[in-house]
């Protein structure tokens, strides 16, 4: 059973401090030129925290870690952050475009106990790199914190938690701020007793599905495995014991999924041959819009090579893939995966790029050999994936827009002060 409750959270003080120049995007998203430019937006920056500079001279004990942990103590000292009254649910509303299309995502923030996943009602969906965990564990050690929640879904009927939502959010938000691609976050605090509530209720029943995070929730695990070495309490008894989630409904309109192309610096001389063992090849006249073209197309892929004025659309024929679960045979990444980048390409190294435009240009400038292009995954398959404890490739889903890292921040303990 899962079991989601409130807390009470850490919030920039839009009194002293422009939400806009404080917040950032995921640390995965951050470039090193947008890193400084965050660094220069404000003092007050989250990214000092969340992912800050390495300086020469680091060592054990003092380096971006020690430092992001002495921000995060001035700011609360300073007011800078104020830590909310009472144990609290935050709704969190983001207003975007995508396609052309005007769109309105809405959930909430909230502390989901810590628990194996796949073994009861956290479940992922994609496999994960371990390098980037080991950057957060060593975040977490030291500040002993949540500065950016996961991404996750729920799926239910029930209208409680969507009626409380939509009545906070026809008021006046704490925080609004646009990032840097137009999208409007807005954040409200839940404190009544009968609201708050009313959502634990709701969610106690329900499968949470990992979106976008998976590294953030294995690292919190990590760190509870470790802080449970130390300490004798119960188990669910300790801060460590839970993690900070965004969590929206899946029957929300306002979720979207974007494609991640595939990007190879090597494939072999007889690809043509290779790939029509499982596809058929379409050639398909260069100037078409490779995206608008697989629109709607289902188990189809683009194929566009160096110094080629052709791409090619690629159409499963079926029947190829063994050893994958029945549920998962439909869904066009893991096809694109088993069939082409393990077998007829016997994997090598892939690069990820969410623009199918800068794609094409990565491979005409000769810095690849060629490109994949898919459509978007589906919010349905990443519910079968998580069911069947199957992982999905790293990158087979990209949510968007993303969260706001610093927009509500979970303190495990006011004894880091």
């Amino acid at each position: 059973m899962a079991e989601i409750i409130p807390f009470r959270g850490i919030l920039y003080n839009v009194s002293k401090v422009s939400s806009e120049d404080v917040l950032a995007p995921p640390y995965d998203l951050i470039m090193p030129e947008y890193q400084e430019e965050l660094y220069q937006k404000s003092p007050y920056n989250i990214v000092r925290i969340d992912f800050g500079k390495e300086q020469p001279g680091d060592n054990e004990t003092d380096n971006k870690y020690t430092r992001a942990k002495q921000y995060l103590n001035e700011w609360i000292e300073q007011e800078i952050m104020l830590m909310s009254e009472k144990p609290s649910f935050y709704a969190y509303e983001m207003i975007y475009s995508s396609g052309g299309e005007d769109k309105r995502l809405t959930g909430f923030l909230g502390l989901v106990k810590l628990e194996e996943l796949g073994k009861g009602k956290i479940h992922p969906h994609e496999a994960t790199y371990s390098k980037p965990k080991q950057d957060r564990l060593n975040l977490l050690r030291t500040c002993r914190a949540n500065t950016s929640p996961i991404f996750s879904l729920y799926k239910s009927s029930d209208e409680k938690v969507s009626a409380i939502l939509s009545q906070v959010t026809q008021t006046k938000p704490y925080l609004e701020a646009v990032d840097a691609a137009g999208a409007t976050h807005k954040i409200w605090q839940i404190d009544g007793r009968e609201e708050v509530d009313a959502i634990k209720e709701e969610m106690r029943d329900k499968d949470i599905f990992i979106a976008d995070g998976h590294h953030r929730y294995e690292t919190s695990i990590e760190f509870q495995e470790e802080m449970r070495g130390k300490q004798q309490t119960p188990p669910g008894s300790e801060p460590f014991d839970y993690v900070l989630m965004f969590l929206a409904n899946m029957s929300d309109r306002g979720i979207t999924i974007l494609p991640t192309h595939r990007l190879l610096k090597e494939i072999p001389e007889n690809m043509d041959g290779r790939l029509s063992a499982y596809f058929d090849i379409e050639p398909v006249q260069e100037g078409f819009d490779i995206v608008e073209s697989l629109s709607g197309k289902r188990h189809a892929f683009g194929f566009f090579q160096n110094h080629d004025d052709l791409w090619y659309l690629l159409r499963f024929k079926g029947n190829h893939l063994t050893g994958i679960h029945p549920a998962l045979r439909e869904v066009e990444v893991i096809i694109l995966h088993e069939l082409i980048l393990k077998k007829a390409l016997e994997e090598g190294n892939i690069d990820y790029e969410m623009d199918a435009t800068k794609a094409l240009d990565e491979v005409r400038s000769g810095k690849y050999r060629a490109a994949f292009f898919l459509n978007p995954t589906k919010v349905e398959d990443v519910e079968k994936a998580a069911f069947t404890s199957v992982r999905m490739p790293p990158k087979s889903t990209y949510f968007y827009p993303k969260l706001l890292t610093g927009v509500v921040i979970n303190i495990f303990e006011t004894g880091v002060l």
